[in-house]
């Protein structure tokens, strides 16, 4: 951790939780914090669903909802970049407070409910986003919507040119009955809807399913299932959480979905299964608890082919990111391994 990162979280960590990261997102595009620019090297080089990514650590949605940040993000050493969630018209969300900091449980829940500026908002701003670095838009429906399904395919409509990849996000408990869409024939109609937007783009993008980590394993035969033979390009595993055992936090009772070190055998758990179902014929992105270079490495092990993070900035700073993909390289490094690719799956039925 820097000096700088030393120093300011504590004081970020004063303020109520939404307004810390408001703060945070300011101070990222200020210009004045140090950012540790591109990390990557032979073995951390990474190709994933057709795009080239220098590191396989990635930003999970829910940080820069309102891609308010791109330029500064994409110097903060992270291999990819997911914003959002966008829905096709502005909504506020859910009432305040709706983020809580669990700090002896290294958590958070938040239930925000797809508070965004509108899909057109943050295409304007995606049309100014840095050429240099890989992003992608997490895809969301509007609260009061009469065609959840097809909201989806509007929001990649208005902002897929400007997108190198989009994450069908169907696994929120945020937003009532949204995770109704992972049922079988459900899912299955939304992602032909959005495949087909995504098929008339002028450069056509991969698009990714972003799973729940609260599904039995009859629901998590029926995705890998779906999501085979939809033709998406793979699958994010997972979103956050409604479980809260083991907590130690007085906010461990709040509503909403838990995310952070809690998480992490969880989800971890959810991938490796996945990744059992789909045998390797679909990437998987590791999302959930991630902190620690080991933590890193253990998702990829497990069958991810890159990882994303959040909750972990919470408490570690926007260096992390860097810090974990320079630690990968060195585990990669120590067990023999030339590439990613070569080390995923390879600790997958510890998992199981």
């Amino acid at each position: 951790m820097t000096p700088l990162e030393r120093l300011g979280l504590p004081l970020l960590h004063r303020f109520d939780p939404e307004r810390a990261h408001g703060l945070s997102l300011c101070a990222l595009r200020s210009g004045l914090l140090p950012l540790p620019g591109r990390v990557t090297s032979p073995r951390l080089a990474t190709r994933l669903a057709g795009l080239d990514l220098p590191n396989p650590i990635g930003l999970a949605a829910g940080f820069d909802k309102n891609a308010v940040a791109l330029a500064p993000l994409a110097r903060a050493g992270f291999g990819f970049i997911e914003v959002g969630a966008a829905t096709p018209r502005p909504q506020p969300g859910n009432p305040q407070p709706r983020l809580f900091r669990l700090t002896e449980d290294r958590a958070a829940i938040n239930r925000f409910g797809f508070n965004n500026d509108g899909a057109e908002a943050i295409a304007a701003r995606l049309a100014r986003r840095p050429r240099d670095a890989v992003i992608g838009l997490n895809l969301g429906a509007n609260k009061d919507s009469a065609d959840r399904a097809a909201d989806f395919a509007t929001v990649l409509a208005t902002c897929g040119p400007h997108l190198d990849f989009a994450t069908v996000n169907v696994s929120s408990p945020n937003t009532e009955r949204l995770r109704e869409l992972q049922g079988k024939a459900a899912l299955s109609a939304l992602l032909a809807g959005v495949l087909e937007v995504r098929d008339g783009l002028a450069r056509p993008i991969p698009v990714f399913l972003k799973i729940a980590p609260d599904l039995d394993d009859r629901e998590l035969e029926e995705i890998a299932e779906v999501a085979q033979g939809s033709g998406i390009d793979a699958v994010i595993a997972t979103n956050t959480t409604l479980a809260r055992e083991g907590l130690k936090s007085a906010y461990a009772g709040e509503k909403g979905g838990l995310s952070g070190a809690p998480l992490f055998e969880k989800s971890t758990r959810i991938l490796a299964r996945l990744s059992q179902l789909t045998d390797g014929a679909l990437p998987l992105i590791g999302v959930g608890g991630v902190g620690t270079p080991e933590q890193a490495y253990a998702k990829i092990r497990a069958g991810a082919a890159a990882v994303q993070l959040y909750t972990a900035m919470v408490y570690e700073g926007i260096g992390l990111a860097a810090r974990i993909a320079r630690g990968l390289d060195s585990l990669l490094a120590r067990d023999g391994f030339a590439s990613v690719a070569e080390a995923v799956g390879t600790g997958r039925k510890d998992w199981l």
